[in-house]
């Protein structure tokens, strides 16, 4: 916990007297009455498409998350049993991979000071695994960076520098393996923004997936193989926050009205690149998503829909971020083949970004492994066992100076020196069991 940073970006927003005051009326009105207690059935999630309405919305629940499902969505089905992740008992196994999943990485107070100390705690579940997967929510640049700014009439611009990203790629020599780019953000440096980002991916030999160096890559899925297992993720992101790249730089972005205000959803470039994986023959696709509602514990219906759509047309996991607050994880039994179980990370959270609130500290890190080998006399791969492990990140002082690391929350339950860091660490941890369930890895019931 630190008194440095501002607990929520309701904190933060910068407006006019008389608009401040209405939007405070409507977000008491709201906390009063409990009218937002469940999600807002007609609220938008792309900038672009948001009311004033909508706007207020999203203020109120940066500082009162969303902790009941949209009304008729069946959260019980996302809560399966862990022993559903099981191979078949005459699956002959040849080779395996592993992966490990974190959220959004967003620029946060103290990261400067913190290489080789930000992952200290967490980095045998982080890089101790065959590919390392993250979401870069700021783009690279060498242009003067913006800081982020909330209001009203344009969404916050994030950028990275290449210091801060120096720190958040790896740990003691350690880099990711892979990294979605395709997010809400991706374009608020323009394409001097994508390019310098990908470009720093070069050199540090990290596989980018969601953007692209030229239009012959736009509408494939990004393929690698480790341990002869092929490997192929397919990516997209919801929207740009209105700040749309020109037609002829369009093919920089994988970008779909995954969750429109209005109209059906566009799943044809997600389509379109699972079938570019399975021409390719993939043993494994991924599909990488930046959509949702912020700030809500639990994915509305459309999106269930929609993992499971994509899981059917031959996705075996889905891990999904932008909601900046961590989101059930769903083992789905699939009906195109009843011995294959899919995973669904709804949202990983976030797990760097600027803000102390517990919700908003509080992500999760995903470790899958993938078994290759013969099942019933055909080649096959399957998910071979799931955990998430919750963590959150701790703002530290070193003297004068403050840093910032990860922390698994089952490290730190009943270790804390005084009642107030007890009860926020507490409060973490009731977010992470509301969402996740049984599904924490190390942690027990606080009952």
């Amino acid at each position: 916990m630190s008194q440095d940073l501002a607990a929520t970006p309701a904190d933060a927003v910068q407006t006019s007297g008389a608009l401040r005051f209405f939007l405070r009326a409507v977000c008491k009105s709201a906390e009063i009455c409990k009218y937002w207690d469940r999600p807002f059935t007609k609220a938008a999630t792309a900038f672009e498409e948001m009311t004033l309405l909508d706007k207020i919305y999203w203020v109120y629940k940066c500082a009162h998350p969303t902790i009941r499902p949209e009304r008729g969505t069946a959260v019980g089905a996302l809560c399966g049993a862990d022993n559903m992740i099981q191979l078949p008992e005459d699956f002959e196994t040849e080779r395996s991979i592993s992966l490990a999943a974190v959220g959004d990485l967003i620029p946060s107070g103290g990261l400067e000071q913190s290489k080789d100390v930000l992952y200290e705690h967490v980095a045998d579940l982080i890089f101790d695994r065959t590919i390392s997967y993250a979401s870069l929510e700021a783009p690279l640049t060498d242009q003067e960076r913006k800081a982020e700014v909330i209001s009203e009439k344009e969404s916050p611009i994030e950028c990275c520098s290449r210091e801060q990203f120096d720190v958040m790629k790896g740990h003691n020599g350690k880099c990711l393996t892979v990294i979605h780019t395709a997010s809400n953000h991706m374009f608020d440096m323009g394409a001097e923004g994508v390019h310098t980002t990908l470009d720093q991916f070069a050199r540090d030999g990290i596989v980018d997936i969601g953007t692209n160096r030229e239009p012959s890559q736009y509408g494939k899925g990004r393929i690698l193989e480790r341990n002869g297992i092929k490997v192929g993720f397919i990516s997209a992101a919801f929207g740009l926050n209105g700040r749309n790249p020109a037609p002829d730089q369009a093919y920089l972005i994988h970008v779909a009205k995954l969750l429109p205000k209005r109209g059906p959803s566009d799943l044809s470039l997600l389509k379109r690149q699972i079938d570019h994986c399975r021409e390719q023959q993939c043993d494994v696709i991924i599909a990488s998503l930046h959509w949702g509602y912020e700030f809500e514990f639990f994915p509305r219906a459309r999106q269930i829909d929609i993992a499971h759509t994509l899981i059917e047309w031959g996705v075996d996991a889905l891990i999904a971020h932008h909601p900046h607050v961590i989101q059930p994880v769903e083992y789905y039994r699939t009906q195109r083949d009843p011995d294959r179980v899919a995973v669904i990370a709804y949202s990983l959270g976030s797990l760097l970004w600027s803000y102390t609130a517990p919700h908003l500290v509080l992500s999760a890190i995903l470790n899958l492994s993938f078994a290759k080998g013969t099942y019933r006399g055909k080649p096959t791969t399957l998910i071979q066992s799931a955990s998430v492990t919750p963590v959150f990140r701790a703002q530290v002082r070193d003297g004068d100076r403050t840093l910032t690391r990860i922390e698994k929350l089952d490290r730190c339950m009943g270790t804390q020196d005084n009642h107030e860091k007890t009860q926020y660490v507490a409060e973490i941890r009731r977010y992470a069991e509301l969402a996740l369930g049984g599904k924490m890895t190390g942690m027990h019931s606080l009952d």
